[in-house]
């Protein structure tokens, strides 16, 4: 047979499929196929060595891929792993090696930054080993916030409010986010006042001494000192006392590495990192162009300034051709990244073609893709380009006791500003002659007071991430969201807000688990990482030191940690017991109850409306016999145990619909049910046939692989559509 290439993503194997002949077969794993349990720690203690140790499962929705990959792998000549080149997408590779049962250091690793054809070729003549410390910084970064995760989060829960969680990097950029907040309630302004005069009826001037004193910002604090000054300068004659022209010159811009890229797209754009990551990764893994489909920029999670030599001379040639010498540096650029952990990748985000430009570029992106694609192509080409000449005038207008400043500024050559465009106007200051008398015209006093810091927006709170080394590229936008998923943040007007409930979460970790939001915890922590990735510590080390301090601190939280529970008095008193009602947060929102719980199980919804109690039946529960009772979810009425904690066995109430359709695994009888996901359809024989599907099979087979098709709605069109193979065709 052929030979196989496993990479991640589908549309990085359509695009890579383009560019290999017959004997190849590139197929997606389509992410992570073996990771640690949803529903169970997954990590157990060797009491003898000390040591984690990870238990990797195979979700079960997973299961066909990984059925598929088995197949092919073992019809193949040879399996390519060719998963990204950073940490996770070794981690990725080593866990395809093992899940399709074979030896991850005897399976050849392709790497490449870009998906063109020359590219893969490359990487295909020259394979290597799966990098194990790779794999290792990995997967103790995946254990480290399993950990926390796992058992923090129910603490939380516990101790403030159900369905709170904690994270390693999560939380202590939560704390960042207080900490501004704090910052902002905190401050007291100050009152300053400035004085500005108009010279020789249009040129603008502030006050720049008075009695020979430099006047800086917030110098003068009261109205009583600037009428003073005021009121001196309307008496005055003033003369030119000096003209200065000074020429600086501006450097280019370096190429984009992930965190400067989403803080451009930010500001620039109003993109959200992760609508930038998202969109980045379609120009990664292809799209089409002139020259067919492919990758046109490089590996877009990155804190790398590197830049190939190819590209960057065929970045001069571009310059020269297109520009002109004089746009042209006698040198080529180079840059180095100040991130002390600069390993995720090898070179900087650049586009893979240089002459597929902005033009050329136009007639097959979409808005959002071309609008990203310009940003990091005019800042690759502007990186190469030469600095840009500015000259700033200044004229000091002086008097017998007050001296005002007028300053201007000029572009000369615009050098990379060619590219990238120059968005301020020029500020010309009028010929004037030293020691001329020159008049004012007039003069204004204005009254200020000074700002307290400015919220976060996500371009610069990933910024003071990366500042102080929390987290990688990978991390920065999927850390961002999870925040707002969690009700932690409220974006206003593009500014980060805080909630209430992050306040007290951080003030309770702040108080019991200060290392978990130290932010140099936490960036001394991915330097560990970085020393296993290097090969020069052993990671069951660094989970060692961290697992036991912080277990035998959350046993201790168990027992000391006071409840923080939201709960406001109302006023009111319970209709049954006479105790105080209050409000209180819940899974599913405010909620009214009894201050006497357990003892009294009072509540009603913040309407007013009492909460109605299980509802008894004369049926019993098959496994312990006590009575079933009807209770209620946000999924509607279900059958519950009356014993429960003890018996657990619950039922739902809806009516099951069977399939006239077999099942395609075992032959078994299909039914329709309700999950927490909505409605999904299993075979009768479960957990020994374990056949799911979230659209309704069809008694029909794929043209292509002969396993069974479902029938489902896409963009408004019925479809049917293999369970195996994914293949599509419309109904008619």
């Amino acid at each position: 047979m052929k030979n196989l290439i496993i990479v991640e993503s589908p549309a990085k194997a359509r695009t890579i499929t383009n560019f290999l002949g017959k004997e190849y077969k590139v197929i997606a794993s389509k992410g992570h196929i073996r990771d640690l349990p949803k529903s169970t720690f997954g990590i157990t203690l060797d009491e003898e060595t000390g040591e984690l140790i990870p238990k990797y499962s195979i979700p079960r929705d997973v299961n066909p891929i990984v059925k598929e990959l088995k197949k092919l792998a073992k019809e193949a000549d040879q399996v390519f792993i060719a998963t990204d080149e950073d940490r996770e997408g070794e981690a990725i590779g080593y866990h395809i090696a093992k899940a399709i049962d074979k030896e991850p250091s005897e399976l050849p690793r392709i790497v490449f930054h870009e998906i063109t054809k020359s590219a893969i070729q490359n990487a295909l003549e020259n394979p290597r080993k799966l990098d194990m410390d790779s794999v290792n910084a990995q997967q103790t970064r995946r254990l480290l916030d399993r950990i926390v995760g796992y058992k923090l989060s129910p603490l939380l829960a516990n101790k403030i409010q159900k369905g709170l969680s904690a994270g390693r990097v999560q939380s202590s950029t939560l704390k960042i986010v207080i900490e501004r907040e704090r910052e902002i309630k905190a401050f007291v302004p100050e009152e300053f006042w400035t004085i500005d005069g108009l010279f020789e009826k249009d040129i603008e001037a502030s006050i720049y001494d008075y009695n020979g004193l430099k006047i800086e910002k917030l110098t003068i604090k009261t109205q009583a000192d600037a009428t003073e000054i005021t009121s001196s300068a309307k008496e005055e004659s003033f003369i030119v006392d000096s003209i200065s022209k000074t020429k600086r010159k501006t450097k280019a811009p370096p190429p984009f590495m992930t965190s400067t890229l989403q803080q451009a797209a930010s500001t620039q754009l109003g993109f959200s990192p992760r609508k930038t990551m998202m969109i980045a990764q379609k120009l990664y893994e292809g799209v089409k162009t002139d020259k067919g489909t492919m990758g046109v920029i490089t590996y877009m999670r990155t804190d790398s300034l590197n830049l190939s030599k190819e590209a960057v001379q065929s970045a001069r040639e571009y310059i020269e051709s297109t520009y002109g010498g004089k746009y042209l540096p006698a040198k080529a650029k180079n840059y180095a990244t100040k991130s002390k952990g600069a390993q995720e990748a090898h070179e900087a985000i650049r586009p893979t073609i240089v002459t597929f430009d902005s033009k050329s570029a136009a007639g097959y992106l979409s808005g959002d893709e071309l609008k990203l694609y310009r940003l990091i192509y005019n800042r690759f080409l502007a990186s190469q380009m030469t600095e840009a000449e500015m000259e700033s005038q200044s004229i000091l207008f002086k008097g017998e006791r007050c001296t005002f400043k007028a300053s201007g500024k000029k572009l000369l050559f615009d050098g990379f500003y060619k590219v990238t465009g120059y968005g301020d106007k020029d500020k010309l200051l009028p010929d004037l002659k030293k020691g001329q008398t020159a008049s004012l015209d007039d003069i204004k006093q204005e009254q200020h007071f000074t700002e307290p810091p400015a919220r976060y927006n996500e371009a610069s709170l990933i910024k003071k991430l990366e500042s102080l080394g929390i987290g990688r590229p990978s991390t920065y936008a999927p850390t961002v969201t999870t925040l707002q998923t969690r009700k932690y943040i409220e974006l206003e007007k593009k500014r980060i807000h805080p909630t209430e409930i992050a306040f007290t979460v951080t003030e309770m970790l702040e108080t019991h688990f200060p290392e978990i939001v130290d932010s140099g915890f936490t960036a001394n922590m991915e330097e560990k990482l970085d020393e296993v990735a290097g090969g020069n510590t052993n990671w069951q080390t660094i989970l060692k030191e961290f697992y036991t301090p912080f277990i035998q601190k959350i046993e201790e939280g168990k027992k000391n940690i006071k409840s923080l529970k939201i709960a406001i008095p109302t006023g009111e008193n319970c209709p049954k017991c006479q105790s105080e009602l209050l409000l209180r947060k819940g899974r599913y929102g405010e909620f009214i109850a009894c201050s006497n719980f357990p003892k009294c199980k009072y509540t009603k919804n913040i309407d007013g409306t009492e909460v109605e109690g299980p509802e008894e039946t004369d049926e019993k529960c098959e496994k312990c016999g006590s009575p079933m009772v009807i209770k209620n979810s946000k999924r509607g009425k279900f059958l519950a145990c009356s014993a429960y904690p003890k018996c657990k066995n619950a039922k739902s109430l809806t009516p099951t619909k069977e399939l006239e359709t077999p099942c395609p695994e075992c032959g078994g009888k299909l039914q329709e049910r309700e999950g927490r996901r909505g409605k999904f359809f299993g075979c009768i024989n479960y957990p020994k046939c374990k056949f799911i599907a979230n659209f309704e099979p069809v008694d029909k087979k794929c043209p292509e692989c002969d396993y069974a098709m479902g029938k489902k709605t896409l963009r408004g069109k019925e479809i049917y559509e293999c369970f195996k193979c994914k293949h599509k065709e419309e109904v008619k």
